[in-house]
């Protein structure tokens, strides 16, 4: 049954305040509108309907999170982001706090500690699970309110979410805005709620449209949650009193009978404050009047700021570069194999980061992950490493909540093959984060896994490349290392960076014994393998294996073949290839990836759209790479589909004939 009003109703003193926050935000709601019918604005959510979640903001403390939902206007102005804030916000003004990056009333607020709302429904969960994670492990009281719609929960990604918390027993309060509707489609019939999908333990119902059920229902919960005894769900039901957005009309789906009976959160509360002796018939025409007038004068100064700087467009994709210390500027001579590397850099991340978390599948001692990994690093890691459950889009969703509250997570997928589930994340938050908020929130996060063939028995879901996937990606650095030197260094370098780095490790050469390095090389950039003055080999991961065979069959006949490995996809260190181009006048790009779009195809591309480079060319370039065709389970057919040092020899003649 909904929560009623008692006695933990908004306090007496705080009525009138709270009536005039409603009052606020609903003629934000109606300034907004009137902007975009003058053709300066492109977009609104309005949040009619909503303004009785407010009322939860009563309760909270200036360290409590809320990850937002785009009806929560009422909220963000609880948490200081003012009129102004949503006039430059509605008006995607160079001073709004995406630099009008982002769509209109997907809010933030890093003043207040709100989250940066992203499009895909649902994909604040698992974020907002993981920064309320990073407050218990740091031993913090703090809350973590997650605003969702009804209709998104239906969203895989809320469910797991939900189970974590409850796994975990974290302090998050899931504030559902159930208007029964999404967009045209009513939702009575396939909520969770309504399925009886969710847990009555955790479980309230409320009338989001009374503030003080909603206040009443959050005093109930909230201490229990802010002790640590678990998650809440307040599945709030309310009205949207407006259409979906204005690119939608409500009247087409929904009956004039409907629409008269909505309730009014506004109308209901001042009518109960007028009850109550608080306010009269004149404070309300007197209040309504000022706000209209200062919103409309805020908004008319707003309209008259700049937009956001075309030409700075590209800021914000990353960090600001930094100057690396001299002492890891380069990679050191260590040996070994891959897997032992990547063991001994996660436990020097362990000793020199506190705020350092592993996590992943299978990770804990005893096992260490499938290809032992974290081995053995249960002791010094502590609560630090943690088995996740087996799913992928939870791992990286909850590191990057807890990278954008300062930890550093480093989080392993047990294969690139099965980072699908968490592709909404990776795409959606990870990738994004800094560039939609002018890098007011970042999100330094660390993913690495097993990646490519050449691994007898692997098949299709386990022997994939795939990397142009994420090269695809603005704002994720991506490098694939082929030593134990070079794996080391990217994984120390990572847990500086201020930016998402996905480390990929070629299966096939990771547990092969290596001897030292005899050479250094920088962290960063392209690797010379060998040197050649006829023809240019870039390649990558286990390409570099197939060039530098290559290269030794045709020294033999008098053939220099210069071999770069680029190590670093994103960003590419065009220059060391293209300057080696521009001596040889001859190029081979290597890959095991198929052709289609690919990685190899975008290098071959972006050297020969340069002058120089193309004006260099001897002949045409060559890309040595598998046919559109998945990789089969049978060795042998492994083999008849990945390229080989044979078809590098072909490529090779092919370019000098």
């Amino acid at each position: 049954m909904p929560a009623s009003q008692d006695a933990a109703s908004i306090p007496r003193e705080r009525r009138v305040a709270f009536l005039e926050q409603m009052l606020l935000s609903r003629e934000c709601d109606r300034r907004s509108g009137i902007v975009l019918r003058q053709g300066q604005a492109w977009f609104h959510i309005s949040s009619a309907g909503h303004e009785g979640l407010g009322a939860l903001c009563e309760l909270l403390g200036p360290e409590d999170l809320i990850f937002p939902h785009y009806r929560d206007r009422t909220l963000m102005l609880a948490r200081g982001m003012d009129a102004e804030g949503q006039a430059r916000d509605v008006m995607a003004k160079g001073g709004s706090h995406s630099a009008g990056r982002n769509m209109s009333s997907h809010f933030s607020h890093p003043q207040g500690n709100v989250f940066s709302l992203a499009s895909p429904t649902g994909s604040q969960c698992l974020p907002a699970v993981g920064a309320a994670w990073a407050g218990m492990l740091r031993g913090r009281d703090n809350v973590v309110v997650c605003s969702i719609g009804d209709a998104s929960t239906r969203q895989g990604e809320f469910f797991e979410a939900v189970a974590f918390a409850i796994e975990r027993k974290l302090p998050v309060i899931f504030l559902v805005s159930d208007n029964r509707y999404g967009i045209s489609t009513p939702t009575d019939g396939m909520s969770p709620l309504r399925l009886g999908l969710l847990p009555d333990a955790v479980t309230t119902v409320v009338d989001g449209s009374d503030p003080d059920a909603v206040h009443a229902a959050a005093a109930d919960v909230l201490p229990g949650v802010r002790r640590g005894e678990g998650p809440a769900v307040l599945w709030c039901v309310l009205d949207r009193l407006d259409s979906h957005t204005s690119s939608d009309d409500h009247r087409l789906y929904r009956s004039s009978e409907e629409l008269d009976a909505m309730r009014d959160p506004v109308e209901i509360f001042t009518g109960r404050l007028a009850q109550e002796g608080l306010i009269d018939d004149e404070w309300t025409e007197r209040t309504r009047a000022r706000l209209a007038r200062d919103v409309e004068e805020t908004f008319d100064r707003v309209a008259g700021e700049p937009t956001g700087d075309p030409t700075a467009v590209m800021d914000h994709l990353f960090a600001e570069p930094t100057v690396p210390d001299a002492a890891e500027a380069r990679t050191r001579p260590c040996g070994g194999t891959i897997v032992e590397a990547v063991n001994r850099a996660l436990r020097t991340g362990l000793e020199r980061h506190p705020e350092l978390i592993l996590f992943g599948e299978d990770i804990d001692d005893p096992k260490g992950g499938v290809f032992g990994f974290t081995k053995g690093l249960g002791e010094l890691a502590g609560e630090r490493m943690s088995n996740s459950p087996l799913a992928e889009a939870t791992i990286v969703g909850t590191a990057v909540g807890l990278a954008a509250v300062g930890m550093r997570p480093v989080v392993e997928l047990q294969f690139v093959d099965f980072a699908g589930p968490a592709w909404n994340q990776i795409a959606s938050q990870l990738t994004t984060l800094r560039w939609r908020t002018a890098s007011a929130w970042r999100c330094p996060a660390v993913i690495y896994a097993p990646w490519g063939g050449y691994l007898p028995g692997g098949g299709i879901w386990h022997s994939q490349s795939n990397e142009s996937l994420f090269t695809h990606l603005p704002g994720l650095r991506v490098i694939v290392p082929s030593t134990p030197e070079d794996t080391e260094a990217a994984f120390l370098e990572s847990f500086e960076s201020d930016d998402p780095t996905l480390i990929l490790l070629p299966k096939h050469l990771m547990r092969r014994q290596n001897r030292p390095q005899q050479d250094t090389a920088p962290v960063h950039g392209a690797r010379l393998l060998c040197s050649g003055a006829d023809v240019t080999v870039a390649t990558w991961g286990n390409g570099t294996e197939l060039a530098t065979e290559a290269a030794a069959t045709l020294r033999a006949e008098g053939i220099g073949v210069e071999v770069i490995d680029l190590r670093w996809l994103a960003p590419l260190d065009r220059e060391t290839v293209a300057a080696s181009l521009r001596r040889t006048g001859r190029l081979v790009v290597v890959q095991e990836d198929n052709k289609t779009s690919s990685f190899g195809a975008s290098v071959l591309a972006e050297l020969l759209g340069g002058d120089d480079e193309f004006y260099s060319l001897l002949a045409p370039p060559r890309l040595v790479t598998r046919d559109d065709v998945h990789i089969p389970f049978h060795p042998d057919l492994e083999s008849a589909v990945l390229p080989a040092a044979d078809d590098v020899v072909a490529a090779i003649r092919s370019v000098l004939a």
